[in-house]
Formats: structure tokens, sequence, C-alpha cells
């Protein structure tokens, strides 16, 4: 298995992912936030919440429930370990899951009439795997206000905090 060193991670611009959370393609992305404590203070809207203390046991369920995301993002505070290390954690359980013919859509049924290779079990879906650059601390600085990306914003905690 590769181990891609964790400051070569492709990041994604916060810009860039408040524009597709707010575009069409908001069902075809997932974001993982993987801080712990420090989740306190707000989140992205519809992100799923994973601290990176429970992610190795849970990863497998990761990778099964966003199976069919075009596009998965992680983070943390500032993207600096937590974040790239569950996006690199993510990247080894779907490459391990290819290699062993276990697919991450194991628990459906394949399809009737369909495409073959939608049916087979080492099928593994094409996914870009990101990292949000500067994390939430970036994020909120930018779109903690704005109600239709960042839920449950607390400023005080940020100007307090990370001024």
């Amino acid at each position: 298995m590769s181990m891609q060193p964790l400051a070569s991670m492709r990041r994604l611009p916060r810009e860039k992912l408040a524009e597709i959370l707010l575009g069409n393609s908001v069902s075809k992305i997932a974001v993982v936030d993987v801080r712990g404590a420090d989740h306190v203070g707000g989140h992205i809207h519809g992100s799923t919440h994973v601290p990176s203390t429970d992610l190795d046991h849970r990863i497998p369920e990761i990778v099964r429930k966003f199976a069919d995301k075009d596009m998965v993002v992680f983070h943390c505070a500032l993207s600096q370990e937590r974040g790239p290390k569950a996006a690199r954690r993510y990247m080894e359980e779907r490459e391990r899951r290819s290699k062993s013919g276990t697919s991450e859509n194991s628990v459906e049924p394949p399809v009737a009439d369909g495409d073959a290779a939608s049916t087979l079990p080492d099928q593994v879906k094409e996914q870009a795997i990101y990292v949000l650059d500067k994390g939430f601390v970036g994020w909120q600085e930018k779109y903690g206000k704005d109600k239709r990306l960042t839920d449950d914003y607390a400023a005080d905690i940020w100007t307090d905090y990370y001024p």
C-alpha cells in the first residue's frame, strides 16, 4: 500500500467547497469532519462528524457509506495533521478493498440488466479525495456566519481561541 506523505495530499480551497455545496452537485460530495472536542463552535453544513480517535474502527463504515460519492473532503481544525491522516487512511482502505475484491457497495444487490462493470464485486468507483485547505479555522473565517454553509456557529469561540 502506498503511504502518501501528508503534505502532498490534494487540497481543496474553501471557495471551491462552498461553490459545490451551494450548487447542484451537493449530493455527489461528502465532507468528513475529524475534529474531536474542537468540533464545538460550528461545522460545515451536511458534514459527517467522525472524531479522529474513532477513525480506525469506523473507516470501513465510512468507505461503504460514501462509496457512491464523486468527492470526499476531510478536515480538522487546521487540516495539517488529523484531516490529512484521515484522508490517507480512507484512501488506504479503498485501495485495500479494491485489491481484496471487496466492493464498497457489497451490501447492495447487483443491478439486473445493468452495466456489467457496475456489478463486479471488485469495481471501485473513481473518487476525488481532498483535504480542506486551512481546515475549519480557515472555513469559519469566511463562511462561519453563512447559515447556508455553516451550522451551529459560535463566533465567540473562534474570536477567543483563534484570533
